[in-house]
């Protein structure tokens, strides 16, 4: 039997119970290409009803991550094919006004790649990530690398975070959001990390 879930992640306890990993993937694709939807928010109560044996853990993070990125990358055709006049002309019904649109892309342009991974964690900007990569013209292969990084980490964390905290989760999201600049800062130095990594190995091979 699935078990309660906590707080604000209950009403969802009748889609995953109907809908399983459909509810994941569905959900999960539609926050990632701007449609307001609670994909954060299924994925940790995906993460519990594994943790209880009513889903597989595996397969919930293999679906979630596949959405994530296939989500995005609608995204980033909307926003590289539709430009910046599809997104004033409709973002509005998806609560991305133009100001709130133009602050986030001077906020995109400003960081490069590296906030393609930190913005999956940013509520908000993980909904529009993949659209303004495609307004700003990044390279499709550039921000499907920053943007697979970030699925990852968001997946990874939230599922394994879930799936051993079980129905204390609520509690556990709370504090993490409570020191959520402390997480993007550490996600950040990650990325940076592996980014520079990457640099200093092809460097050597051409040297």
């Amino acid at each position: 039997m699935a078990p309660p879930l906590p707080g604000p992640l209950a009403h969802l306890a009748p889609l995953l119970s109907h809908y399983g990993y459909l509810a994941v993937g569905g959900v999960v694709l539609v926050e990632d290409f701007g449609v307001p939807a609670p994909g954060e928010t299924i994925l940790i109560a995906a993460g519990v009803y594994a943790g209880a044996g009513e889903l597989n853990v595996v397969a919930v993070g293999l679906i979630a991550f596949a959405a994530a990125i296939v989500g995005d990358n609608i995204g980033y055709l909307v926003g590289r094919f539709g430009g910046r006049a599809f997104v004033h002309r409709w973002g509005r019904y998806v609560f991305l006004t133009p100001e709130r649109f133009e602050t986030a892309e001077r906020f995109f342009s400003r960081h490069g790649g590296k906030i393609v991974t930190v913005a999956r964690f940013v509520e908000g900007l993980r909904q529009a990530n993949g659209i303004i990569a495609g307004t700003t013209g990044m390279h499709w292969l550039r921000f499907l690398a920053f943007n697979a990084l970030g699925a990852a980490l968001w997946v990874g964390l939230w599922l394994t975070l879930a799936y051993f905290a079980g129905t204390h989760i609520g509690t556990v999201y709370d504090e993490i959001r409570r020191y959520e600049i402390y997480v993007l800062v550490a996600l950040g130095l990650l990325a940076a990390a592996l980014i520079t990594r990457q640099l200093l190995r092809r460097r050597h091979r051409e040297d």
